[in-house]
């Protein structure tokens, strides 16, 4: 009897010890400050990162174009992650003012502080509105002109539009695919100083299918508490037909990216690795995805954050090789 006693004991405190270990991102920080950190997502890094890579791939396509110095390169790739973590907070913070009615109704969304009442409209308005101060402010910094103008109109109307849509469409998802990845548009704009029309809409539209995909696998862990509030997406509408769904954009996506490398003069790096290991990622996602499971699709909703590792190494491989051969040439 003791051993099963011991037993549980054990098995509480290993349970006790991991939902600590759960909490502790947010556990450093003073409990009145907690909430705010939660509205902007800070201890569920995926969202950033999927507003990162765009940025990152835009930048590294440009420098490989342009031929940047690499110190240069590196510089504007922090500025980058900048960008997304400021666009990202504040697109999370105006969508739970606006879901926050929508989000108590929801089983994974009931906790978050707007819906749970932790804090309260007024306040979470004044968040997002010191957020678009910052996000302005930075902007006005770091680009302009044109550049400027995208990135303005990324942070401020377009993810204030999304989660209207949410009532009115199956499609905020193609809403959301535009929001997510016109940091590419900027990154490239900043670093050419030209609107190259092919290329940014060829890699524009390869984003989109990207964000279609993992958007509709992550709105598949709510599709019941979505229908009950109302809730509209393109899970809901493609319903049994969604794993074609994402085939379709999936293999879009490969043959769009694919596009862009051609158009821009990437190397074989860039078809090698990115492309190559986009192909044999999605395949992984295929097969292993249960979209009627919430755990399976947030872990491949999670797993689209390292997808972009791939696509940019490839990407910066080409980009360092041309430098180099470069820097041989001067020496020749």
């Amino acid at each position: 009897m003791s051993s099963h006693l011991n037993e549980k004991l054990t098995l509480d405190f290993t349970q006790a010890e991991f939902l600590d270990i759960r909490r502790k991102p947010l556990d450093v920080f003073p409990s009145v400050l907690r909430p705010y950190l939660e509205l902007i997502r800070l201890e569920k890094p995926t969202g950033t990162k999927l507003m990162f890579w765009p940025f990152a791939w835009g930048l590294t396509m440009a420098a490989y174009s342009v031929k940047m110095h690499w110190t240069t390169y590196a510089f504007r790739l922090m500025q980058c992650l900048l960008n997304a973590f400021i666009i990202r907070s504040s697109a999370c913070t105006i969508n739970d003012i606006f879901d926050r009615k929508m989000d108590a109704g929801v089983e994974r969304t009931k906790n978050r502080p707007l819906a749970s009442g932790r804090i309260s409209v007024f306040a979470a308005t004044s968040y997002a509105l010191m957020q678009y101060a910052i996000g302005t402010a930075w902007f006005y910094l770091t680009v302009e002109d044109l550049a400027l103008s995208v990135a303005l109109v990324q942070l401020l109307p377009i993810f204030a539009i999304y989660p209207l849509l949410k009532r009115v469409t199956y499609w905020p998802q193609a809403w959301l695919g535009f929001a997510m990845n016109f940091g590419l548009i900027t990154a490239w704009v900043s670093t050419t100083n030209t609107f190259d029309t092919p290329i940014l809409v060829t890699a524009m539209a390869a984003c989109w299918c990207w964000t279609m995909l993992y958007d509709t696998i992550y709105a598949c862990q709510d599709i019941e508490d979505d229908v009950k509030m109302g809730i509209r997406s393109t899970a809901i509408l493609f319903g049994s037909y969604i794993r074609p769904l994402l085939i379709a954009c999936g293999c879009s996506f490969v043959v769009l990216l694919c596009g862009a490398g051609i158009l821009n003069g990437q190397g074989p790096a860039f078809y090698i690795l990115s492309v190559g290991g986009l192909l044999l990622h999605l395949i992984r996602q295929w097969w292993t995805v249960d979209l009627e499971i919430p755990k399976s699709c947030w872990a491949n909703f999670n797993s689209n954050g390292q997808l972009g590792w791939i696509i940019w190494l490839g990407l910066v491989i080409d980009y360092a090789i041309d430098l180099r051969l470069i820097q041989a040439n001067l020496w020749a």
